[in-house]
C-alpha cells in the first residue's frame, strides 16, 4: 500500500470512493465527496492523502483548516475518510490518519479536531476532554490531538466546505 497526495488525475475517483463508503452510513447525509469538492475549491483542502495499491485507490483522508473561538491557531479538522467498504477494517484508514498527523507536525501545526465516534478514534490517539465544543454535539464526539501547545478550550468551526 502506497500512501501519497492526491494528484488532479485522482479527484473523480476521490469523489466516487467517498460517495461509496459513506453511503451505507446512517448518520451521513451523502455531502461528504462534495465537501471534499468545496474544500478544494476554496483552497481549504490543507492535506489530502490518497491510500493506493496497483494504481487503484482505495482510501482517502482530507485535512482543513479550523477555528477555535474564531482563531485559526495552527489548527486543522480531519474530514472526511473514506476506505473503499471491501478494505475497511484492515488498518487502512489509521495508516491514513498517521501519515496526516506526521504532515502536520512537520507544518507545525498545533493540533487536529474531528467529530466522530470515540471507540473509532481513540486508537489513532484522539480524545476528548469536553473543552471542545461544536453546534449542539454531545462533546465526547468532539475530540482532538494536540501536536504542540496547550488543549484548545473553546467553538469548534470548520472551513466553509462543510456548512454547504
Amino acid at each position: 500500500m502506497l500512501i501519497r497526495y492526491e494528484t488532479p488525475a485522482d479527484i473523480d475517483a476521490i469523489h466516487d470512493l467517498t460517495s461509496i463508503a459513506f453511503a451505507p452510513m446512517p448518520y451521513s447525509e451523502g455531502t461528504e465527496a462534495e465537501i471534499i469538492r468545496r474544500l478544494r475549491a476554496n483552497g481549504d483542502l490543507a492535506i489530502s492523502l490518497v491510500a493506493e495499491e496497483g494504481g487503484k485507490i482505495f482510501g482517502h483522508i482530507a485535512f482543513s483548516p479550523v477555528t477555535i473561538d474564531g482563531v485559526h491557531a495552527g489548527w486543522f479538522g480531519l474530514g472526511p475518510i473514506a476506505v473503499k467498504p471491501e478494505r475497511q477494517r484492515q488498518g487502512i484508514g489509521k495508516a491514513l490518519i498517521a501519515k496526516g498527523l506526521e504532515l502536520l507536525k512537520e507544518m507545525d501545526a498545533s493540533g487536529c479536531a474531528l467529530i466522530g465516534n470515540p471507540d473509532i478514534y481513540s486508537r489513532a490517539g484522539f480524545s476528548s476532554d469536553g473543552q471542545l465544543s461544536y453546534l449542539d454535539l454531545d462533546r465526547r464526539l468532539v475530540q482532538r490531538i494536540v501536536l504542540r501547545g496547550p488543549a484548545p478550550r473553546g467553538t469548534l468551526q470548520f472551513a466553509s466546505a462543510f456548512e454547504g
